[in-house]
């Protein structure tokens, strides 16, 4: 079972970093590469408890779509995402949120599962689990860039 764990130190506060990390429009700013975009459920604005989101990307020149729903949620310390429906046997993404002073600690725990038995297992091997860390990371670089940023607010909508 494939597991990613990241830590980002963001310097802002962990309200902010909680609702950018769950901004639908911050995520597709993040996800530009893939030309991500939401295209039912919550579309625009912050996803909350039982609600979900099915986005349209293109991965390894492959128009996808993934729907995940948010399974838990503990403002401002965790809230977690899981597929509904999509290519991966399973997708359990939990955020952790710490605060430190004048920081915060973003924690990303990422479990997912691969089709396809061994070929499956391989190309996650070879491929898939350094593609999914460095989108996560990307992801992780664009919360960060918004949340120390003095012009996050003016740029999009967040409410509580």
């Amino acid at each position: 079972m494939p597991l990613i764990e990241l830590e980002t130190t963001i310097k802002a506060n962990i309200d902010s970093c909680f609702d950018l990390s769950r901004n639908i429009d911050l995520h597709c700013v993040s996800t530009t590469g893939t030309k991500e975009r939401a295209i039912d459920g919550i579309c625009t604005g912050l996803i909350g408890l039982n609600e979900t989101v099915t986005w349209e990307a293109t991965h390894f020149y492959i128009r996808q779509r993934l729907t995940s729903k948010i399974t838990a949620y503990e403002r401002p310390h965790h809230f977690k995402d899981e597929q509904v429906k999509g290519a991966f046997a399973y997708i359990k993404h939990d955020h952790f949120f710490k605060s430190l002073g004048d920081t915060t600690l973003m924690i990303d725990k990422f479990d997912y599962g691969v089709p396809y038995g061994i070929f499956g297992k391989l190309f996650d091997e070879w491929v898939l689990n350094n593609y999914l860390c460095r989108f996560l990371e990307e992801r992780n670089r664009i919360i960060k860039d918004y949340a120390e940023s003095g012009q996050l607010l003016d740029h999009y909508q967040i409410s509580k």
